[in-house]
């Protein structure tokens, strides 16, 4: 797996394998550090050497994706495990009752019509698990019954509250001081070809699940838009603030400095903007991969039943994928730093942290 690739790309794998999925910021920060590149006016390079870093993860069946957390609109990267056999399934840490539960949690979050991306705590700890077994036919009654395991008969509001934490804390959920249980950053990374083949309902806009997303007003239109995709098309001060479907008035308040940010902004200056979410779509969109569902933990999500991916109901999309530069290779340990010392310390900048 590390041939081709440089200290600077060891360290930024090191860094995403333990710690977790990163900002796209911290990133930048890190590959800038490494590298003395700004990722910002360097981007073919920068591409160039996380395409690197794909092609040597690919042989261990792994893979380096982008993903917007629709809670707070920042991009984030981590590295997921892209096989969904049985191998990958015992690398899992959690038991077939918290998987279980998890995935009923992540049906109850993104069935909810309402689209705000969250079930309440107690909601979550009262979840049913019986409705994740799989259905066997028993030849002395009438149809199939459900086969429960044991394990989830018996597992109780103590493992329940136990499993809730340390979801949380591996970043599959958030749970914010709110009561709230959400989406965390994990499973927007992991679920995305999970969520389409689950036909959960897309974002107007930018055609990714719409998890936690604004509505439309009129009842009959079933058009739903991420916040920060609403703020994308209606942040010009002359756009009309309606439905881009139906036609109804959406009511939608641009903050003032955003407003006249926009308003100033022309020709060149407006085309280098990075901040929008137009942008961050497609830097997202850049590395993430959908041929297959993410790490063993998501493959587990389908826990003891069969999901309709699974089964081979999924439906196969054609999307399009934006192409990285591969005519440049990223920089070489020499290169990276000012030096053996300064490289050493940066290495152990980001490779020591937890």
């Amino acid at each position: 797996m590390s041939g081709g690739l440089s200290v600077p790309h060891h360290v930024i794998i090191q860094a995403l394998l333990s710690r977790g999925p990163l900002k796209e910021k911290d990133l930048h920060s890190m590959f800038e550090d490494l590298t003395k590149k700004n990722p910002g006016t360097d981007r073919r390079l920068f591409d160039a050497f996380i395409l690197a870093m794909n092609k040597a993860l690919t042989f261990a069946n792994f893979e380096l994706r982008g993903c917007i957390d629709q809670y707070d609109g920042q991009v984030y990267y981590g590295i997921v495990n892209t096989v969904s056999d049985e191998q990958s399934k015992l690398g899992t840490k959690y038991t077939v009752p918290q998987i279980a539960f998890y995935k009923a949690i992540i049906e109850a979050i993104v069935q909810d019509a309402t689209a705000d991306g969250f079930i309440s705590s107690i909601g979550a700890l009262n979840l049913n698990l019986e409705s994740q077994v799989t259905l066997v036919t028993d030849s002395e009654s009438q149809g199939s019954q459900p086969h429960v395991p044991h394990a989830l008969k018996n597992f109780g509001l103590t493992q329940k509250q136990n499993t809730l934490r340390e979801l949380a804390r591996d970043l599959w959920l958030d749970m914010p001081a709110d009561g709230n249980v959400r989406l965390g950053v994990k499973s927007f990374l992991d679920l995305r070809s999970w969520f389409r083949s689950n036909d959960v309902p897309s974002c107007h806009v930018c055609n990714e699940a719409g998890i936690k997303a604004e509505l439309c007003k009129n009842e009959n239109c079933t058009v739903r838009i991420h916040h920060y995709c609403l703020k994308q098309i209606f942040s010009q001060i002359k756009a009309a603030k309606a439905c881009p479907s139906c036609g109804t008035s959406w009511p939608f308040a641009v903050p003032k400095a955003e407003a006249v940010e926009t308003e100033d902004d022309t020709g060149p200056r407006q085309s280098q903007r990075a901040t929008g979410s137009k942008g961050k779509r497609r830097r997202a969109n850049t590395i993430v991969e959908d041929d297959g569902v993410g790490c063993s933990n998501q493959h587990e999500l389908n826990g003891p039943t069969e999901s309709q991916h699974d089964n081979g109901r999924a439906q196969t999309r054609t999307r399009s994928r934006s192409t990285l530069e591969a005519d440049t290779v990223g920089p070489d340990a020499s290169q990276s730093s000012s030096g053996v010392s300064d490289l050493r310390r940066i290495t152990r900048k980001y490779s020591g942290r937890t």
